[in-house]
């Protein structure tokens, strides 16, 4: 399908199919007029691709660990489907520990704005 029923198909707009080409995350066929072709385990792709930004993952992280990504083939998929996790056990740690600090200086605020508010009485 050309690119703009692959947007409609996948609710992702033209631009963002080529940016994700742009970034190497998917690889579309190509029509003999040089027009994009995109199969449908392209826009399966581009669904997980957009699931994961939408979570917050960066590009860098989708691309260089999202098995199979890159090459499409399932070689060595079991080690990076480990691996690509791993790294999305991480970055949720490291985005659980952001939300901490963020709780805790909402807090101190918190107490700041009540003993402000209760001086003013």
């Amino acid at each position: 399908m050309k690119i703009g029923e692959a947007s409609r198909v996948s609710g992702v707009s033209a631009r963002s199919l080529r940016h994700y080409e742009d970034e190497g995350l998917i690889v579309p066929g190509r029509f003999g007029n040089g027009f994009r072709d995109y199969c449908q385990s392209t826009i399966d792709r581009v669904l997980v691709i957009r699931a994961l930004l939408e979570s917050g993952l960066p590009v860098r992280l989708i691309r260089e660990l999202l098995p199979g990504l890159n090459d499409g083939s399932d070689a060595g998929a079991p080690v990076s489907c480990v691996e690509f996790l791993h790294e999305v056990r991480s970055y949720r740690d490291r985005l659980a520990a952001r939300v901490a600090v963020l709780r805790d200086q909402q807090a101190a605020l918190d107490t700041y704005l009540e003993q402000a508010h209760a001086a003013d009485r």
